[in-house]
């Protein structure tokens, strides 16, 4: 074998798989808001350590600017039955604000999206699929892994069809039905509500409370907001054993002008710039370039972050804990290195860490 074709280690699949007993996976929040745990992975003199997490005020650098996303998850997933009596699903994955809307006259109104299907067969261009609050899906052409276009058509407000009969979309490793419980744990207390449209949370935020933003104000710690439309792309997994052929599914963000100038002046001025979540980190960075005072930023990014990438304006991370081989678990090996970071996770794992979106959290 020549030494051109030896891969290093932080560019292949199965160097990022770890052991995780499934009873570590969250299944639930806990029982308050914040109740969580917080393993911190310094450098230099921040150092490493174990603490609940509303310590974060006092662990963070003094004057930190923190940026979070108040996307709004949506109850997307709307359950139906066939004509045949057999079951089907349907997940919409276009974020609200950004359908082009038609009106259809009687009161109903339609747009195109993209959106998952189960059983994907069923779901045939030509067909009419009718589904609870007097929502219509026509199929359009299918995709890769279930996702397809189409066009949906509902009566009134599309929001609130979808808060009445709609379903959170919680990811597939939580092995339980859904509870009304889940529409308020599975959202953080800043999303905005004409920010709806994500199909997965920025699960980060889910540990802040309003008297935690308090005691952050209180310290000095700024904050600010931008909006990443979480998408399809949380849950496709990485599948080239070269991560490097891993290809990202465009997000739409939305950085208002407020917030970029908190972040321009932040560098110019060496002040800790926090992600709150990887939507934020991906957002920020996905935008990096394109930052001018004074202007907001609206786009897409389909940016891949894995270990190689040069951060340019994130410095520090709050994250929960990452699935094996995930584009997320790329993304933080990136920041603190693939090795530092599956050492932090096995100490996790020894030290009864809860994992994944309802679990606890780390600040790099």
């Amino acid at each position: 074998m020549s030494s051109e074709s030896v891969v290093h280690p932080d560019f292949l699949l199965s160097s990022y798989q770890f052991d995780l007993p499934e009873s570590q996976i969250a299944q639930s929040p806990p029982e308050k808001r914040g109740e969580s745990r917080l393993l911190v992975l310094g450098r230099g003199s921040e150092g490493d350590g174990h603490f609940p997490f509303n310590a974060l005020p006092e662990l963070l650098p003094r004057n930190s600017l923190l940026v979070a996303n108040n996307v709004r998850v949506i109850p997307a997933r709307l359950k139906g039955f066939l004509p045949s009596g057999g079951k089907m699903e349907l997940l919409l994955l276009t974020p609200l604000p950004l359908l082009k809307i038609e009106e259809e006259g009687g009161g109903f109104y339609s747009a195109a999206v993209e959106a998952l299907a189960r059983p994907a067969r069923q779901f045939r261009p030509g067909r009419r699929l009718d589904f609870p609050g007097n929502i219509v899906f026509y199929p359009g052409k299918g995709g890769e892994f279930g996702k397809m276009s189409g066009r949906i058509v509902w009566q009134g407000n599309l929001a609130d069809a979808l808060n009445l009969v709609g379903e959170m979309p919680l990811p597939p490793y939580i092995r339980r039905p859904g509870s009304a419980d889940d529409a308020l744990r599975y959202q953080t207390v800043f999303s905005r509500t004409d920010k709806a449209g994500a199909v997965a949370a920025p699960t980060a935020g889910l540990h802040f409370t309003p008297e935690l933003r308090r005691r952050l104000a209180a310290l000095g710690h700024t904050w600010a907001e931008l909006t990443l439309y979480v998408g399809y792309g949380t849950f496709s997994p990485v599948r080239a054993e070269d991560i490097r052929g891993h290809q990202m599914h465009a997000e739409w963000l939305d950085i208002p002008a407020e917030t970029v100038n908190l972040v321009l002046q932040a560098r110019q001025t060496g002040r800790a710039l926090v992600a709150v979540g990887t939507t934020s980190a991906r957002a920020l960075e996905g935008a990096a370039d394109s930052l001018k005072s004074d202007q907001g930023f609206f786009g897409s990014t389909d940016i891949f972050i894995y270990p190689g990438y040069r951060f340019k304006l994130v410095d520090r991370l709050i994250t929960n804990f990452h699935l094996p081989g995930s584009s997320l678990l790329l993304l933080v090996s990136a920041l603190a290195g693939r090795e530092r970071i599956l050492e932090a996770y096995r100490q996790a794992v020894e030290r009864g860490y809860r994992f994944f979106s309802y679990g606890d959290a780390m600040f790099i």
